[in-house]
């Protein structure tokens, strides 16, 4: 008989089985989780920074997210104490993965629709992919089938918008420099792990990201904006304090620690369809025939990548 290894390869005589990534029910469950809940938080960003100044708003999410992880940390039993050696290491990852993306990217969101900062956004797998080659991770043939289908997928979510993209050339560089800080910051997880419990290591990076966001919030924005005023204010920092900080945060560093970058990456390019989509419903942003047809690819990118390849017979 042959052997069985730890690291995904089964062996026999006459067979060689090599499978694509395979995601746990648990991860599938975060990974829809966090597919509806940030995809339809593109419109609310875009919907809240026309209610109440973008640094300012994003801060407020922030601290209220750190409260309510406080919270979710106590109900699981979760100890929330870093070790002091892994101090520097958090704050080399906290730099692109929480204060470059939130910083970059909510400033973008004012510049631009909700789908296309959702698409442009989504262009992280090839900032991931190009940044695990800076460390030398391997891509299978696979990731980069899928990676391809998916950004031919971005390319027609962005086919209908190029002429608005060319009149937000800023909202355009912003989002990018965000997309890359995400995927630089994805790698690094991979490649500097600590250990810590996902929702330890995400509560463990508000406090930098929430100060730099504030500062970033005074110098920009000034100091007399106020508290937010009645529901249409506080209703979009409540969703994203409890949705996107208190769960896909949390939800997408236990998938980032745990899946190769690529897989990861290209796990949750389903976000910038229900995006568009959602920004239709609510912000009444009009999709088109390229949106369905990238849905397609995006599926197909998805499914290269974690369903299971075929036995292949070799020599024996």
């Amino acid at each position: 008989m042959g052997q069985c290894t730890t690291l995904g390869r089964f062996t026999e005589r006459s067979f060689t089985y090599v499978p694509a990534a395979t995601l746990s029910l648990k991860q599938i469950q975060l990974l829809l989780g966090i597919t509806a809940i940030w995809g339809m938080n593109w419109p609310v960003m875009k919907y809240a920074v026309t209610q109440y100044p973008p640094l300012h708003f994003r801060t407020l999410c922030m601290v209220f997210g750190m409260v309510a992880m406080w919270f979710v940390a106590r109900q699981m039993k979760v100890s929330l104490k870093v070790p002091r050696e892994m101090w520097g290491r958090l704050a080399l990852l906290c730099i692109p993965n929480m204060i470059g993306w939130h910083l970059f990217c909510i400033l973008a969101v004012k510049e631009l629709s909700s789908g296309r900062a959702a698409i442009l956004g989504y262009t992280m797998p090839v900032w991931a992919v190009l940044s695990g080659l800076m460390f030398a991770h391997p891509v299978s043939r696979r990731g980069w089938i899928g990676l391809t289908l998916a950004m031919v997928a971005a390319m027609l979510l962005l086919s209908s918008e190029f002429a608005a993209i060319a009149g937000s050339p800023l909202g355009v560089i912003l989002m990018l420099i965000a997309a890359a800080c995400w995927g630089f910051g994805t790698t690094l997880i991979r490649h500097y792990p600590t250990g810590l419990h996902a929702l330890t290591f995400t509560h463990a990076m508000m406090p930098p990201t929430i100060v730099a966001m504030g500062l970033a919030g005074f110098w920009f924005e000034g100091t007399d904006v106020g508290a937010p005023q009645g529901w249409s204010q506080w209703w979009p920092i409540f969703y994203n304090a409890f949705g996107v900080f208190a769960f896909c945060q949390v939800a997408w560093f236990s998938l980032a620690k745990s899946l190769p970058p690529v897989v990861s990456s290209l796990s949750i390019m389903i976000i910038p369809v229900v995006g568009v989509m959602s920004g239709s419903l609510f912000l009444g942003e009009v999709p088109h025939w390229p949106d369905f047809v990238a849905l397609v690819l995006i599926l197909g990118a998805m499914a290269v990548i974690l369903v299971p390849g075929k036995k292949k017979a070799v020599a024996g």
